[in-house]
């Protein structure tokens, strides 16, 4: 029986890597719980809504339209039909998603969804807390974790490629700070669930980690 994946983890820890590659590894569905918060964010600004506004917020969520949608070279996120998939990757976002993240009514929103999308299984969900909020019954729970020097080089390098002028110490400055943010809030606070298998990918190559998990999910398929 398929199963729903859910990898949980800091920033940096290779979530978003492993799971495209897992999710093709299995032919699963990628479920990026964190790109439909990126997406809200993104709304947001656009919107001229203040990211602590919890009824503007509220509301907004209650109008846009977020859609992921998998293709050969990775998921596409669509925010009212149109792809915002690179646009919801810049630092700014990020820490924006962190704040509204924060955001009860939003996290309703967002779960609500997510349950629906992961609801006939054949899912590898990630995010911050899949395994212990989204979907807390499924058996394949992972915590991806790994030094924050290393999640800030492995961020400093992606926003590299993408030709952005961020310094390796403000990434790490940024990322640090995101942690806090999100392990900090109350609802729904970035933390392992008490049966996720913890995995530190500090000395891993992402090739080694997608292959140790995807045995430990095919042996679930079979019960």
């Amino acid at each position: 029986m398929k199963q729903i994946v859910a990898i949980d983890g800091p920033s940096g820890a290779g979530k978003s890597t492993l799971s495209r590659a897992l999710a093709r590894r299995l032919d699963y569905l990628h479920l990026d719980t964190g790109a439909m918060y990126r997406a809200v964010a993104l709304a947001a600004i656009r919107a001229g809504v203040s990211l602590n506004d919890t009824e503007g917020l509220d509301k907004l969520c209650a109008e846009i339209e977020i859609k992921l949608r998998e293709k050969p070279d990775g998921l596409v996120v669509l925010l009212n039909g149109e792809d915002v998939t690179e646009l919801i990757r810049t630092p700014e976002i990020s820490m924006a998603s962190s704040a509204v993240s924060a955001v009860s009514e939003v996290r309703g929103h967002m779960v609500r969804l997510q349950r629906e999308l992961g609801a006939q299984g054949g899912v590898i969900a990630e995010g911050r807390d899949v395994g212990t909020v989204v979907f807390p019954n499924t058996r394949a729970k992972f915590y991806l974790d790994a030094s924050l020097s290393e999640r800030a080089r492995r961020r400093y390098e992606e926003l590299r490629e993408k030709r952005a002028d961020n310094t390796l110490e403000q990434v790490r400055a940024e990322m640090e700070q995101r942690d806090k943010n999100d392990s900090a809030r109350s609802d729904s606070p970035l933390m392992a669930a008490e049966d996720a298998i913890k995995v530190d990918t500090t000395y891993m190559t992402p090739e080694e980690v997608v292959e140790w998990i995807a045995e430990r999910v095919k042996e679930l398929e079979k019960g």
